[in-house]
């Protein structure tokens, strides 16, 4: 095995943009399988919400360690995004996704376990690392294995999963409810009952190679051109057939590397703001939903958790309809009218708070929604679609990062806020955050879509 000379080094440029430019038959199977992992992280992260009641009847915990197992997931993601990433552009994409899951099988078993709040705390934070390495490496491995245009779609769906995973998770505690289950195997049940999909995903995924776009990256020529040729016919003939050590590329260039090029400058930053934006607006608006369903005369857990239910529902709705109709409006387009229709239907939100008129609320609550789940479908999606191909582990998990960190504060700060303005105050302060997105989509995100490396 020889180092890298400059005419190989043109050669790997030459076979990746190949790659990125073009492929693939099989992606789209490939990039609903790294989808279906946010059903896995949807389940962790809301079913924990719905059982927190029956957790604080067993162990009466304190409010620092209630919210502590809410947000230890949020937490350990945040951590896992980073180190994720970086593993991904290291060891490859393969073995991070099978790792992942891998981990996330065992810890969701071992949390319907824990003999203590102490113990479910550091199990909910330990789960949160696989759960945020796996994003950033799905959304990675995305990027890489199918062509321009679909990528950028599956990526879009991410929050149709979540959705989907929403409804499922409550579906399940309903059934659960209705079947007047003790409340502790209720609790312990559900939160291992997330192991489910995710051995079904790992078992899935045990064939799926790496991508042909990293094997070329890191100078593996012959495990690339057998993965080119299974995967897309391609037998990539500008590569030679003997492989050659590449210096592996250093993180702290990521962020040089992205300043040289305005446009791809520009989208990263954009997405790093929407991603801030987004979970902001979601996850301090969450916070709200029961306390607004017992204000319009929802008061029963099983009454919040039908109405819940049916408002994810149309959620999903929107989070299938907003990918599609992005090769037509575009990201700019698609982000623009979700961070409008946030911004709009808080303000109506805050109206019906301040002038007293609570029927208004699902409504605005519905629209919010919808919005949402435009302008968070492709925060993840740019900044992963736009880097560098020896970047792009690091790039999605760094995107991710400003996804995870209001979504972990948000739970904290939050509701100290809520309790100290009041609830029209508070959601005129949200209304804050899609108007920072609305505003980075009209003036710093360009227009991206199918965007092709120079």
């Amino acid at each position: 095995m020889s180092t890298a000379a400059a005419p190989q080094r043109v050669a790997i440029d030459a076979a990746v943009r190949h790659l990125v430019q073009n492929y693939s038959p099989k992606g789209s199977r490939i990039g609903w399988l790294m989808m279906a992992s946010i059903l896995v992280e949807a389940w962790d992260l809301y079913s924990i919400a719905f059982v927190l009641i029956f957790i604080k009847e067993q162990y009466n915990p304190g409010a620092l360690e209630l919210g502590l197992a809410a947000a230890g997931t949020q937490g350990g993601a945040l951590v896992g995004a980073l180190i994720g990433g970086w593993l991904s552009d290291k060891i490859g994409r393969r073995w991070m996704f099978l790792g992942t899951m891998t981990m996330f099988v065992v810890l969701a078993l071992v949390q319907a376990f824990v003999p203590n709040m102490t113990w479910l705390i550091v199990i909910r934070f330990l789960l949160g690392v696989p759960l945020g390495s796996d994003i950033s490496t799905g959304y990675t491995y995305i990027m890489e294995s199918m062509a321009k245009g679909e990528r950028e779609v599956m990526g879009n769906r991410w929050q149709f999963m979540f959705a989907v995973g929403e409804v499922l998770t409550i579906g399940v505690i309903v059934i659960f409810l209705l079947m007047e289950i003790n409340h502790e195997t209720l609790w312990r049940v559900t939160l291992g009952l997330g192991a489910v999909p995710a051995l079904i995903i790992l078992l899935l995924r045990h064939d799926v190679p790496e991508t042909a776009v990293w094997l070329v990256q890191r100078g593996r020529f012959k495990e690339a051109k057998a993965v080119a040729r299974h995967m897309y016919n391609d037998d990539l003939k500008m590569l030679p057939d003997q492989d050659v050590v590449i210096p592996a590329p250093s993180t702290r260039a990521f962020i040089a590397d992205l300043r040289k090029d305005p446009i791809r400058w520009r989208a990263t930053v954009y997405g790093w703001i929407a991603c801030f934006a987004q979970a902001s607006e979601f996850s301090t608006f969450a916070f709200y939903l029961p306390v607004m369903f017992a204000m319009v005369g929802v008061s029963s857990l099983l009454g919040n958790n039908l109405v819940t239910m049916a408002l994810f529902a149309f959620a999903a709705i929107s989070g299938w309809v907003g990918p599609l109709l992005t090769p037509k409006i575009g990201h700019r387009g698609i982000s623009i009218a979700g961070f409008g229709i946030v911004l709009v239907s808080l303000l109506i939100a805050a109206a019906a708070l301040y002038t007293d008129h609570k029927y208004i609320l699902p409504f605005a609550a519905a629209g919010m929604l919808w919005g949402h789940y435009w302008d968070a479908s492709n925060c993840m999606t740019i900044p992963t679609m736009v880097a560098r191909p020896q970047y792009r582990g690091t790039a999605s998990g760094f995107a991710y990062m400003f996804v995870k960190l209001p979504s972990f504060l948000a739970i904290f700060l939050f509701p100290s806020l809520f309790a100290a303005i009041g609830q029209a105050n508070a959601t005129l302060f949200v209304a804050i955050f899609p108007l920072i997105g609305l505003l980075a989509a009209i003036f710093i995100l360009p227009e991206v879509y199918g965007y092709e490396h120079d």
